[in-house]
């Protein structure tokens, strides 16, 4: 299942506007930030095979990288699952919040364990998110359900074609 809280990443965007904050970024780090843009490697020892690629120590390595997730330089690490290839389903949807419910509906659509990836754009449709289930059919019951509890009509936006864009952002 996805990893993700879409009521702390609106939280943490917000924090990070608020703050303004810079982080100042050791060698290490952003070796490790280039380095693992790539992938991590399949192997029973990755982060030693990271660190020997930074002539680093395995321990230092996973101290950075848990350093860089504390101090949000990273806002996740984890695999990514392509719920389709594993039998599932998922779609991108979208509703039209009024502003003085946002956060009522932000905590109800939250609520379900299927949602992930849950952010708030200026648009017409102000809240995006999508939704990962084990089968389509599950997709068509979450919606029905964050429609009744909301009152809100989804849209559902599904995948009609995957590209592979490959973003690479070196630092």
């Amino acid at each position: 299942m996805i990893e993700a809280s879409a009521k702390t990443k609106i939280d943490e965007q917000t924090d990070r506007k608020r703050t303004h904050e810079v982080v100042e970024l050791t060698p290490l780090d952003k070796g490790l930030i280039n380095l693992l843009q790539h992938g991590l490697p399949v192997c029973e020892r990755p982060f030693e095979v990271i660190a020997n690629e930074l002539n680093s120590t395995e321990e230092e390595v996973i101290t950075h990288l848990n350093q860089l997730l504390e101090s949000k330089v990273l806002s996740r690490f984890g695999p990514m699952f392509d719920a389709a290839c594993l039998g599932g389903a998922f779609t991108l949807a979208a509703l039209a919040v009024p502003d003085e419910r946002f956060e009522a509906v932000t905590a109800q659509v939250n609520s379900f364990e299927q949602i992930a990836h849950n952010y708030r754009r200026t648009h017409q449709y102000n809240m995006w998110f999508v939704i990962a289930t084990e089968s389509q059919q599950e997709i068509y019951q979450v919606i029905e359900e964050i429609e009744n509890m909301t009152g809100l009509e989804v849209l559902n936006a599904p995948k009609l074609e995957e590209f592979y864009v490959g973003l690479y952002l070196p630092v």
